[in-house]
């Protein structure tokens, strides 16, 4: 039940961080996949990882903010590996900005791509998707709560994810035969905590870490590869949150 063996999917955000675990481990599981991101050549770094392990890939160049690039993704996927069964919406940005200083565009560039190009690529996917398939969108424990960060776009953002996870849900659900889930990550090891201060993370972060560490990408993408797997058959519309505990601290 756990494995996604003649599967196709499709990730988001996949040239660095999450996207890269989440490709390679849905491919350990069975899927062909279609990786997806801006940067290209980072994107041929993750194809390369997926084919080193035996797994197949291919990189589909996309800006999810671009509705018909979007389009064009599920197309290019579809045509290379055979049909489209699993998204994984993991393209995003952060910020951290005080919400008295943070300008119209600086706000409007954080939603745009992590809420809307959710949506437009959601929305292509969907249109081409067959009974049985997995939308899993990922969010942000920064959705449900605060980390004494300035994160007023990103944490709105995130938290929008999980309302659209819920409407797309009860949407596709009887229709379409699509489940949708999200995933909400709390502190992981990525490229983008690696930026933290030492003293934020002594002093904010670690003492909500019910389990004392951060976590790993591939801890966030194994729930993911569950989650598109027939084994969460009768999960849809939820967000599954793996944060270490900091949620309820």
């Amino acid at each position: 039940m756990f494995r996604l063996d003649g599967r196709v999917a499709l990730v988001t955000g996949a040239s660095s961080g999450l996207g890269v675990a989440f490709a390679r481990h849905l491919a350990a599981a069975g899927a062909r996949v279609a990786v997806a991101a801006r940067r290209t050549a980072m994107l041929e770094r993750t194809v390369a990882a997926v084919e080193e392990a035996g797994g197949t890939a291919v990189a589909v160049t996309t800006d999810v903010r671009d509705p018909e690039q979007c389009r064009l993704a599920v197309e290019g996927a579809r045509e290379a590996l055979g049909g489209l069964d699993v998204l994984v919406n993991n393209a995003g940005i952060g910020s951290a900005v005080p919400a008295t200083r943070e300008t119209p565009d600086e706000f409007r560039s954080v939603v745009d791509l992590n809420l809307h190009g959710a949506y437009w690529m959601a929305q292509a996917c969907a249109r081409v998707m067959e009974p049985g398939s997995s939308v899993i969108n990922i969010s942000s424990v920064l959705g449900l709560t605060t980390a004494g960060l300035p994160q007023a776009a990103y944490s709105a953002s995130k938290a929008g994810l999980i309302g659209l996870t819920r409407d797309l849900a009860q949407q596709w659900g009887p229709r379409k035969g699509i489940r949708v889930n999200a995933i909400a990550p709390g502190f992981v090891e990525t490229e983008m905590t690696e930026q933290y201060h030492p003293d934020y993370v002594a002093g904010v972060i670690r003492p909500r870490l019910l389990v004392g560490r951060f976590g790993s990408p591939d801890e966030i993408a194994a729930v993911g590869a569950w989650l598109a797997s027939p084994a969460a058959g009768y999960v849809t519309g939820q967000t599954i949150v793996v944060d270490g505990g900091m949620s309820i601290t």
